[in-house]
This record gives C-alpha cells, sequence and structure tokens, in this order.
C-alpha cells in the first residue's frame, strides 16, 4: 500500500469538502480587509464570522505601530528562539504588563494561541499525571491534552456532578497531580464555564486548574480581564491562558499563573524553546493593542449593546440561542444537512450576509448551527439589515422554530 493512497480518496477530516476542491463552504476565499462588511465571491456582504470583538483590526493608531516597527526592524527581529538568541527587553516587559492585566504573577509569550496551549499542557503535566477536561473543549485543548502523554478523563459539558465523579476517580487511580481544564467562554456555543463551581471541586480534589479564555479575555468582567474577573476567581485560576487572535486581532497568546509554575512553562514548552521568537512587530503592536483596550472602556461597552440588541432582535423572531451568555451569538436553526447548505447559501447570496455553519456532529443532524460574531464596530444599521435577513430567511424557508432541538 502506498501511504499516499488516502490522499486520493474521500477519507479524512472533511474530506468530501477537500475531494471537490471547495472553496465556498470551506477555505472561503473573503477580502483581505478586516471589517464588518467585506467581499465575498465578488459580492459585499456583512461580516459576523471574524472575532474581531472590539473591532481593533484595522485602528489607525495599531496600524502607525506597526508600520513604524516594519521600517525599523523588517519582520525579521528578533532572530532566535527565546532561549538562545531572540529574548528581549520588550518581549519581557511585554509579558509583565500581560500579567498585570490579569490579576497574575508571571506570564510567557507563544508565537501562536494553539502553539501556547500545546506547549503549556506538555510542560505541566507528564506521564502518571492525569488532565480532566470539559468534553466540548477546543481542538487545541484536546490535542494538548494527548500530547502531553498523561492520563485524561473528560466530563460531560459543564456538568458539576459528572465533574466531580470525574476527579474522584483520577485521584483514585493515579498516584499523579490533577489537572481541570477548560474554557472560559465556549466559542461555538458562547455560554460560560462554571467557574465558581471548578474552582470548589478543583479545591476539594487538590487539583488544579487551566483556563482557556481565548474568547472571553478583552470581554468579559468589568475591566474585561476575562471570564474569571467576571466571576470573582482570578486567584482560584492557577493558569490563565488566552490568544491575540481575538479582542487583541493579532497572532500569539500568553499563559499566566505564580512565577515558579511560569518560568517552568518557560524552560520545559517545547512550542516555545524551539521555536522562533514572537516578532517584533507583534510584540509592539500587542503592546499598543493593550493600551487601547485598557484605556477604552468604552469599545467593550458598545460590543456588548452590538450583541445585545442582535440577540434580542433574533430572539423575536423566534430563534433559539441556546444558552450563551457572552457576545458569542449562535443560532441554531431547524434543518437537514442538505437544507443546512442552502440556508447557509440563501444568507450569503441572497441576504449578503456571511455567516458560517456548522453542522453534524457538533450539533444534531437536525439542526444547523449559524454563528455570528458581534463587534464593538458593527453599526445598528448592519444589525437591523441582519435582523430582516433571518426574517427572510425564517419565512423563506417556513422555519418551524419551536421544533428546535439542541
Amino acid at each position: 500500500m502506498d501511504i499516499f493512497d488516502k490522499c486520493y480518496k474521500e477519507g479524512g477530516y472533511l474530506g468530501i469538502f477537500r475531494v471537490i476542491k471547495d472553496k465556498y463552504w470551506t477555505r472561503p476565499l473573503l477580502s483581505t480587509q478586516v471589517g464588518t462588511e467585506m467581499e465575498f465571491n465578488g459580492k459585499k456582504m456583512i461580516m459576523w464570522s471574524i472575532n474581531n470583538y472590539l473591532g481593533l483590526a484595522g485602528n489607525e493608531e495599531i496600524k502607525k505601530t506597526s508600520v513604524a516597527t516594519c521600517e525599523e526592524f523588517s519582520a525579521s527581529a528578533p532572530m532566535g528562539s527565546r532561549m538562545l538568541t531572540g529574548n528581549t527587553v520588550e518581549h519581557e516587559s511585554l509579558e509583565e504588563r500581560l500579567a498585570g492585566f490579569v490579576g497574575k504573577h508571571s506570564s510567557i509569550l507563544f508565537n501562536y494561541g494553539y502553539l501556547g496551549v500545546l506547549g503549556t499542557l506538555s510542560a505541566i503535566v507528564h506521564r502518571g499525571d492525569t488532565i480532566v477536561i470539559d468534553k466540548l473543549s477546543h481542538a487545541s485543548m484536546i490535542d494538548g491534552t494527548f500530547l502531553a502523554g498523561g492520563k485524561f478523563r473528560f466530563f460531560k459539558h459543564n456538568d458539576m456532578e459528572d465533574l466531580d465523579k470525574q476527579l474522584t476517580a483520577a485521584k483514585n487511580n493515579s498516584s499523579g497531580g490533577i489537572l481541570v481544564v477548560t474554557e472560559g467562554v465556549f466559542g461555538m456555543r458562547g455560554d460560560l464555564a462554571k467557574l465558581p463551581a471548578i474552582c470548589d471541586l478543583k479545591q476539594k480534589h487538590g487539583a488544579r486548574l487551566f483556563v482557556d479564555d481565548a474568547h472571553g479575555c478583552g470581554v468579559m468582567g468589568e475591566n474585561g480581564k476575562g471570564t474569571a474577573e467576571h466571576f470573582g476567581v482570578t486567584d482560584r485560576v492557577d493558569i490563565y491562558f488566552s490568544t491575540f487572535a481575538k479582542s487583541f486581532a493579532a497572532i500569539g497568546g500568553f499563559s499566566a499563573g505564580d512565577e515558579e509554575v511560569i518560568r517552568y512553562i518557560r524552560y520545559n514548552a517545547r512550542t516555545q524553546i524551539f521555536a522562533k521568537s514572537l516578532p517584533m512587530i507583534y510584540v509592539r503592536t500587542i503592546e499598543k493593542t493593550l493600551d487601547i483596550i485598557e484605556q477604552n472602556p468604552g469599545l467593550r461597552k458598545r460590543l456588548w449593546e452590538v450583541a445585545g440588541k442582535l440577540q434580542a432582535g433574533l430572539r423575536e423572531l423566534g430563534f433559539s440561542l441556546g444558552d450563551t451568555q457572552s457576545p458569542v451569538t449562535p443560532v441554531y436553526v431547524p434543518a437537514e444537512p442538505q437544507v443546512a447548505k442552502k440556508i447557509v447559501a440563501y444568507m450569503r447570496d441572497e441576504q449578503r450576509i456571511f455567516v458560517s455553519g456548522v453542522m453534524y456532529p457538533v450539533v444534531p443532524k437536525t439542526v444547523i448551527l449559524l454563528r455570528l460574531i458581534p463587534t464593538a464596530a458593527h453599526t445598528d444599521e448592519q444589525i437591523e439589515r441582519t435582523l430582516q435577513g433571518f426574517k427572510n430567511l425564517r419565512d423563506e424557508f417556513k422555519l418551524q422554530l419551536d421544533k428546535v432541538k439542541i
């Protein structure tokens, strides 16, 4: 057998889309300039599929910082890994600021959020240790769990009784340590981890807690410091992780926690030790973005206003949004797979509203999830046009919205 045989068949992840060389449902070609309106297939449409929560993509102050940094350093500096020749005073200064922002003693930068999760989990968890992870956690967290090489157990999504059960089993079947792993804001459903209850259970069982707050940092909490701040449990979260790919509109990520723990990760995270240092253009850009986030709480306020208007309007039209407690807006529409594709196409091609459709096995076969991401940059007029588009969808497809089962 030729190892490449599989490449010519339908199998594999999203195999059918790969075989037909799809550019509509997967890998759609969008205009490069990020905004609330973007071009797709030659048509301008309202964009609801980009995690630009605070509307900072394209911000002029940030743009000037990035241009000036590029003129000074190009895209190359610093050269080498942080462990050898790529460490700078500015990298360490940014880490100190990020730690302070989320209420921790220390933090470590990573080049990508995905690599940050993998690096952090694989550094902390060794053979004999156990990860107890929420079943609906992001792929990076699941991959990091497998990569760590320890034992692992899944608990039912946000089910504290099952978490208690899995922690008891982990403690009884392992002599190593236990790490509970969860998202802060679940990026697909928009609901929040029950952090106060999780903190109680991790304390009860002598475990530690890792929270990936990619969708919460800059969004949740009185000061935008994340889901832990929102619940008042910042001091009880052992490792706080976030990416720069959402509210910060950049790339990279960071883990924050106690100084000794972060120093251990710094010297043991292979995705950082053996990777080139985060380019200076991102270090300075992220620092400028952090300035703007801290000095402009109105951005976060506007984000929540947009989310509130959008979500209230969709509910008035009869659509189910599940248990979202965040700006993430999942719209559950009753539809079989073939009809689901027509619904997405109708919204994009007829209503000029770009939404992403999520189907089975993420949701039941009888449902499609249209995931909308409000931003501080969306206008009231765009919200109204979008709500009208969803009304047209409801009426055109004669949707029986009361039959949705999530």
